[in-house]
C-alpha cells in the first residue's frame, strides 16, 4: 500500500510504500532532496486499514487475510503491553525488560497457537478473568481457515461480518488497555530513535501520524464534535443504545473510511 507524503525540501507530493519497519528512506524525484519518514502507526492498525481498503475496493478474499493478520498482531501488541506494564510496576529497567521480552517472543513468533496461549494467559493475569473471546466462533477461526487455507471465495457480506467481529474485539481490548498501550507503543519509538541516530546530516527526518480505523478512535476526532447536552436533554434522550459488532464497524467505516480514501489521494464522497 502506497501513501502520499510531502517532500520537506520542495513541499511537492511524493509517493512512498509502507515498509514493515514503518521507516521510509526517500529521495524526492522532483528536487533530489533526501528525507526519512517515520510513520507512527502500529502494525495491527496498518493491517486492519489494508483490509478495510481491500473491502471497500471489492477485494473480499484479500481483505480476510489482512483482517486475520491484524488480529494476530494485535494479540502480540497486547501481550507486550502487559509484559512491559508489569516491568514498569516492578520498577524494572525498560531496556532489560524489552530484551527479555524479545527473547521470549522468539519462542512463539512462528507458531500462532502458542501466541494465542500467551494472549490467553496475559489477559487472565491482567484482568483476573477468563477471556471470553478465545473460542473459534468469537475469533472467526473457521471462516478464516476456509478462506485462507481452503480457497473459499467469500461474499462481501461474509467478509464484512468477519471484519466487524475483529474490529469490535480489538476496539474493546484497546479500551481495556487504556494508557497501558503506551508501553508497547514505546517500542516503536525506540526503534525510530535508533534509526534517527544513523541518519546523515543531509537527510531530513519527518514524523507522521496517519488516519485509520483505530488511530482516529484513540487519538481524537476527525470531524465536528456535537455540543454537550444539558442534563435535561440527556434525561429526555435516555441512555445511548448499545451497538452490536456490525453496527460498531459500520459506524467506524462511515466516520473514518473516507479518511483512508482521502489519504490515498482519492476524492472523498460528499
Amino acid at each position: 500500500m502506497r501513501f502520499p507524503t510531502a517532500c520537506p525540501h520542495c513541499t511537492r507530493e511524493i509517493q512512498a510504500e509502507f515498509t514493515d519497519s514503518h521507516i521510509h528512506d526517500l529521495t524526492c524525484p522532483h528536487c533530489g532532496g533526501r528525507s526519512c519518514v517515520f510513520v507512527r502507526k502500529q502494525k495491527f492498525e496498518l493491517l486492519f486499514d489494508l483490509g478495510t481498503r481491500a473491502l471497500m475496493d471489492g477485494y473480499a478474499r484479500e481483505a480476510v487475510a489482512s483482517f486475520a493478520a491484524a488480529l494476530e498482531r494485535f494479540f502480540e501488541f497486547y501481550v507486550k503491553a502487559h509484559a512491559l506494564e508489569g516491568a514498569a510496576v516492578r520498577g524494572g529497567d525498560f531496556g532489560a525488560a524489552q530484551a527479555t521480552l524479545d527473547r521470549t517472543w522468539r519462542h512463539v513468533a512462528s507458531q500462532s497457537e502458542r501466541q494465542l496461549g500467551m494472549m490467553t494467559l496475559a489477559y487472565f493475569l491482567r484482568e483476573g478473568r477468563e477471556p471470553d473471546f478465545m473460542d473459534g466462533k468469537s475469533l472467526g477461526s473457521d471462516f478464516r481457515n476456509r478462506v485462507i487455507h481452503r480457497g473459499y471465495l467469500p461474499t462481501h457480506a461474509e467478509v464484512e461480518a468477519y471484519a466487524a467481529r475483529v474490529f469490535s474485539l480489538i476496539d474493546r481490548l484497546l479500551t481495556e488497555l487504556g494508557p497501558s498501550a503506551a508501553h508497547a507503543e514505546l517500542l516503536q519509538e525506540l526503534t525510530f530513535a535508533a534509526h534517527l541516530e544513523t541518519l546523515p546530516d543531509d537527510v531530513t527526518a519527518v514524523f507522521e501520524e496517519h488516519p485509520g480505523m483505530f488511530r482516529a478512535r484513540r487519538f481524537g476526532g476527525e470531524g465536528p464534535v456535537s455540543a454537550p447536552r444539558t442534563p435535561g436533554e440527556k434525561k429526555a434522550l435516555g441512555p445511548a443504545p448499545s451497538l452490536n459488532d456490525g453496527q460498531k464497524f459500520q459506524q467506524a467505516l462511515r466516520e473514518r473510511g473516507q479518511l483512508l480514501r482521502a489519504f490515498k489521494g482519492e476524492k472523498t464522497l460528499p
